[in-house]
């Protein structure tokens, strides 16, 4: 009984550290982004690191404690979110320089979804049978990495917009000089659609394998399947421009801002407010 408690304690000691210490590195970079001091930067990116090493850290003992993957009620979902986020960040940072600017964007949306999780209640209930399956780490982890990725879009096309309007605003000071061209930018936006969206494709897929092992059916029109397919047809749209007939910049910034409010919709509203097969107690907490 005391080791049980223990483990608890620990996963919720970890969470909400690791929430501190990511309020700490949205600081550093918003100091960076109102000051341009690399050293700022520099600082807020191993904060970060820090932070998402205790995040993990987090995820993990909620693991062992729960003896299923953590990702099945609305406070597990939106920490492991916020996580996938900090991993999407780290990588386009690395396969395309922001000059760190995009941290200043990414880790207020990251302490947000941590303050919102911390909301929501921690406590660990039985799995329904119907979750109980092999499916439920692969749908569920992919699913949301490739949300984290969608977020990271909006967050290129809102940078993409705030540069543009000072461009035509000749305002080549100020905010112009901390953002980085537009060139990067819809580079970045790019790259988050290329991996977000076959994320989203196997996401729904292997979704559909699990219905029809649960309920016998691979598609039955669910609030949460139907938003869901509305999402990936959003970003396949999008895709399909890109590519085929070469849809950059304004355009492309606009839709990944259309798509990342039609996922608030499903991630959200659909889960709280919204009845169907997706919906289960466990959800709500």
């Amino acid at each position: 009984m005391i080791c049980v408690t223990l483990k608890g304690q620990m996963n919720v000691f970890f969470f909400r550290l690791a929430l501190l210490v990511y309020l700490v590195a949205t600081v550093g970079y918003l100091v960076y982004l109102l000051t341009m001091k690399k050293e700022a930067a520099r600082g807020a990116y191993y904060v970060l690191l820090v932070a998402f090493f205790l995040h993990t850290t987090s995820i993990l003992a909620r693991w062992i404690e729960a003896r299923h993957t953590p990702i099945t009620n609305l406070h597990e979902a939106t920490s492991f979110l916020g996580w996938s986020l900090v991993v999407g960040y780290l990588i386009l940072e690395w396969r395309i320089s922001s000059q760190q600017v995009l941290g200043a964007f990414v880790t207020p949306v990251v302490s947000l979804l941590m303050i919102y999780s911390s909301l929501c209640p921690h406590r660990i209930l039985p799995l329904p049978p119907v979750l109980q399956s092999f499916w439920l780490p692969i749908h569920a982890t992919i699913s949301i990495l490739a949300y984290s990725f969608f977020i990271l879009m909006a967050c290129a096309g809102v940078m993409y917009l705030l540069q543009e309007r000072q461009i035509k605003k000749k305002r080549l000071t100020g905010l112009f000089k901390r953002l980085p061209s537009l060139e990067t930018l819809d580079r970045l936006n790019e790259l988050a659609l290329k991996i977000g969206f076959p994320l989203l494709t196997v996401g729904i897929i292997s979704g559909a394998i699990w219905a029809e092992e649960a309920w016998g059916s691979y598609w039955s029109w669910d609030p949460k399947e139907t938003w869901s397919l509305i999402m990936w047809l959003v970003y396949a749209a999008l895709l399909h421009e890109r590519l085929a007939v070469g849809w950059r910049g304004r355009r492309a910034a606009v839709m990944s801002l259309v798509g990342f409010g039609i996922w608030v919709v499903s991630f959200f509203v659909v889960n709280l407010f919204i009845p169907g097969a997706h919906t289960y107690v466990e959800w709500h907490g």
